[in-house]
């Protein structure tokens, strides 16, 4: 369906209020900045800020309908015959490949990152964003496997794949707000990537199997003393 002028003007508007507030936030940081000062900058009214975005946080996280869908989004549109693992794997890599916004690895998401360090709010809003997002993607795996409510499967996968790309994305993100090139980070960021997704498929059953922790390590024993 085509976009119509009204839906148009209401997006551009939005995106527009999104575009300044993210460059407040960027200059002065996130607690810094009000509500009314976005407004202003974007010649628009509070009322129409708060038309557009419920909280101030939401300003921040303008994307956040988009980044919740993305993992049910991955799932719903693997190839024919791939397997869950295989597809986010292949999206992570892909997203790797061309530095997209989707798992943090553009150029920028370190200092989106220290805005977020420095505001407990904006922190906050991304665990509740984080924890939506897994919801989704359980509940579509739930939907696929036409799982039992009781079974925990598509809760353990959701967990497992998107704590997986979390860690990663924090992987790159702590190399660059130490100074490092993406040069240097891209290389070594692919490898753990391919690693943690061989975890994955393959599983952690015979992690660690045959070397208990006191496997050279044995402890000396002494006579007791009468």
């Amino acid at each position: 369906m085509q976009e119509g002028l009204r839906e148009r003007k209401k997006r551009q508007t939005r995106q527009r209020i999104a575009d300044v507030a993210m460059g407040l936030f960027m200059t002065r940081g996130f607690d810094n900045v009000t509500v009314a000062e976005v407004a202003r900058t974007a010649d628009v009214s509070v009322n129409t800020v708060f038309n557009y975005f419920s909280t101030k946080e939401d300003l921040f996280a303008d994307r956040q309908d988009v980044a919740v869908d993305l993992a049910p989004r991955v799932l719903r549109e693997r190839g024919p015959g791939e397997s869950v693992v295989r597809a986010f794997r292949r999206d992570f890599l892909d997203a790797l490949g061309t530095r997209d916004w989707r798992y943090g690895l553009n150029a920028g998401a370190d200092v989106f990152a220290r805005i977020v360090g420095e505001a407990p709010s904006l922190a906050a809003k991304l665990r509740e964003l984080g924890e939506e997002r897994q919801r989704a993607l359980a509940q579509a795996l739930a939907d696929e496997l036409e799982a039992d409510p009781d079974d925990l499967t598509p809760r353990l996968v959701a967990s497992h794949i998107l704590n997986t790309t979390r860690l990663l994305g924090d992987y790159s993100t702590r190399r660059q707000l130490a100074g490092e090139a993406w040069e240097s980070i891209e290389p070594a960021l692919r490898a753990q990537a391919e690693k943690a997704f061989d975890l994955l498929e393959s599983g952690i059953g015979d992690l660690l199997a045959g070397k208990g922790a006191g496997d050279g390590h044995e402890p000396e024993h002494q006579d007791d003393e009468a």
